[in-house]
């Protein structure tokens, strides 16, 4: 355990209670003014991580399953977070990030905070949820302000008497698309708010250890900023690619192994112990059985992702060694990674990267791991990279598009909503429901070259649309005469997918479309 003064510890927590307003500034080098962003506004607005957190709680309201990065960005309410709260995760993240070895102690009274918990329901509420075990849910715990402040009362008492205990995880599954099942852990929602509190103390702590080139569940990153880097990497030269998947990833974490990671940040034994107690709660089966849980972390859980994070950044600085023989560039994003590195590498990196992660209890995918070469394309993330030649110039570039099966799933989706089923709803209710789903997609996959694919699933929907309503309206003839595309978008108000050419500006990381 580092023995540092108990001063150093008071200056890197500094701002919980405004005494040392001060401190922050002088804690920590100079940040970049990306890095300067409030911490958590950054992480929570995250469009993949937003995704995430609320996929268990869709699929526990039987809605469909769908990739957890399509769809995303349909913009949730901003939420602010307070001044203090905010001088705290930056002190924090200045110190992890000024002394790599620096254990922070004392960081469990941070979780006792009247406004951290207070914020932290609110992003919870934000979220929302199906409730877990117990029954308890969002609306009748925020009900009046009254009921709410007793229940945050409640809450904060546990923490300070550390009388807490999470509850057993409820668990669901969903299917997956390759006809296997995904279990997904669904917290009760004192358990998702406890952890939320947790995550602000602590996520800026771990952020300051991550390397560059991860990219799922972290602040100002996303799913197309780790195509930017992948298309960068091969046209630096490196060719071949293994494209990794891991076996159970989230399933699959050993407590023991990923505990002491933790520790290595830490040294307060309440909160390891308060981590501890979540990764160890038991789950309770649809069928009503409960299950010790030995390993692995629930996906569903609101520290899950940086704690999944957190086992693998040491593959990510292992791999990215600058003084590795060839330079290999491993991306990830949460537990899907390729590493790109010249052509004849390949092999003897796959080996090793089973090695790797032989010795820390997990294993690849055999079946779905494979060596690519870029030059016949890939798919990565939802989108197909491959290698083409330009039609105006003739040189070669990394084209970048909505994989085939991600356009297959928003056809089905299509057809989700425009089938025999529906003819007995209102049009504009089918409508304004398709429309939501169509500005989802394009939300996500409206990036680099995605004219050819945006125009061709127009034309799909707008097809499925003209004979949803001839069947509607009855007719007999004319399928096409009675419904001009004009007409679906002018009397209708069907929404079109961009069609221009979508591009990232250097170091802005926005999406626009070019004029």
């Amino acid at each position: 355990m580092s023995q540092r003064k108990p001063q150093a510890q008071a200056a890197a927590q500094a701002g919980s209670s405004g005494e040392a307003e001060g401190v922050g500034p002088a804690v920590g080098g100079v940040r970049s003014s990306e890095e300067q962003h409030n911490w958590l506004d950054l992480w929570a607005m995250n469009p993949e991580t937003r995704a995430y957190l609320r996929s268990a709680r869709r699929d526990a309201a039987c809605s469909h399953a769908s990739s957890r990065r399509e769809g995303a960005g349909d913009g949730s309410q901003e939420i602010t977070t307070p001044e203090k709260l905010r001088h705290l995760q930056d002190t924090l993240y200045r110190k992890a990030k000024a002394e790599p070895d620096y254990r922070f102690w004392s960081l469990y009274g941070e979780l006792t905070r009247r406004d951290l918990l207070e914020h932290a329901l609110r992003l919870v509420v934000r979220n929302g949820g199906a409730p877990g075990v117990d029954g308890e849910n969002l609306t009748h715990i925020t009900a009046t302000p009254p009921t709410q402040a007793r229940w945050l009362d409640a809450v904060r008492r546990e923490m300070q008497t550390k009388t807490y205990r999470p509850a057993p995880v409820r668990r669901v599954y969903i299917p997956k698309s390759n006809g296997g099942q995904r279990p997904l852990g669904i917290p009760t929602v004192k358990d998702r708010v406890v952890q939320m509190a947790a995550l602000l103390v602590l996520g800026p702590i771990f952020e300051a250890d991550f390397h560059p080139c991860s990219y799922g569940f972290r602040p100002g990153r996303n799913a197309h900023q780790a195509l930017d880097q992948i298309v960068n990497a091969l046209r630096s030269g490196r060719l071949e690619v293994v494209d990794a998947d891991l076996s159970k990833y989230f399933d699959t974490i050993p407590h023991d192994r990923l505990m002491k990671l933790v520790a290595r940040r830490t040294s307060d034994g309440s909160l390891l112990h308060l981590i501890r107690q979540w990764l160890d709660a038991p789950v309770v089966e649809e069928s009503g059985n409960t299950l010790p849980n030995r390993q692995g972390v629930p996906q569903g859980g609101v520290i899950s992702p940086l704690l999944a994070n957190l086992y693998l950044n040491a593959l990510d600085w292992a791999v990215n060694d600058p003084a590795e023989r060839g330079q290999p560039v491993l991306v990830r994003y949460a537990d899907d990674f390729v590493i790109l590195c010249a052509t004849g590498q390949g092999e003897a990196l796959r080996q090793r990267l089973t090695r790797w992660l032989a010795a820390r209890g997990l294993k690849l995918n055999e079946e779905k791991t494979r060596l690519v070469d870029s030059r016949k394309g890939f798919d990565f993330l939802g989108f197909r990279l491959r290698w083409q030649p330009s039609r105006v110039s003739g040189k070669w570039y990394v084209h970048v598009e909505a994989s085939p099966r991600s356009q297959q799933r928003l056809r089905e989706a299509v057809r989700g909503k425009l089938n025999h089923w529906t003819l007995g709803k209102r049009i504009p209710e089918v409508v304004t429901g398709l429309n939501r789903l169509l500005r989802g997609w394009s939300g996500y996959f409206h990036y680099r070259h995605s004219s050819r694919v945006m125009s061709k699933l127009n034309g799909q929907v707008r097809d499925r649309m003209k004979r949803w309503l001839w069947r509607k309206h009855g007719k007999k003839q004319a399928l096409w005469s009675d419904y001009p595309d004009e007409r679906l978008q002018a009397q209708y108000g069907l929404w079109s997918l961009p069609q221009r050419a979508a591009w990232k500006s250097p170091g802005t990381g926005q999406l626009n479309a070019l004029q």
